[in-house]
């Protein structure tokens, strides 16, 4: 089921932004000017065990892999390659979609009680959900989440 589909069958209002395809939170910064809410950025990580993880947090702030680990009660982590994202998640790089539920969620603290800016599965476009809407759709497909 396409994104914004399930987003309108769970009565979660938002606004959406269509844009050209982007692959980088640069070529974002005009879209994200345009909407109100904080802007985000993902990071498709695995851990030494393979473990998956969607690292959600402002655009603007640097992840610190060497401190995150131990909040998400993990080991050494990188960056998952294009392979990890085409095989678990059927997407291109800027976009994200788990239907296996193998990705745990992990969402930056920063994010909590706003509206967000993220992509639909998509790079296509853009919509600002507030956070708790963000929280009621990951319950709802069955991902495990985390917030840090």
């Amino acid at each position: 089921m396409e994104i914004l589909e399930k987003l309108d069958e769970l009565n979660i209002k938002y606004e959406i932004q269509e844009h050209e395809a982007v692959y980088t939170v640069e070529d974002l910064k005009d879209v994200f000017l345009k909407m109100e809410g904080i802007g985000c950025k993902n990071l498709f990580l695995k851990d030494a065990k393979k473990k998956l993880f969607l690292y959600t947090l402002p655009e603007d702030k640097r992840a610190d892999l060497k401190l995150l680990p131990e909040k998400i009660n993990s080991k050494r982590l990188s960056f998952a390659n294009e392979n990890d994202l085409q095989t678990n998640l059927n997407l291109i790089p800027g976009s994200v979609n788990d239907k296996e539920q193998n990705v745990t969620v992990v969402l930056d603290k920063e994010l909590k009680n706003n509206k967000i800016l993220i992509h639909p599965n998509r790079n296509t476009a853009t919509i600002g959900i507030e956070y708790a809407d963000l929280i009621k759709f990951i319950k709802n497909c069955g991902n495990d989440y985390l917030e840090i």
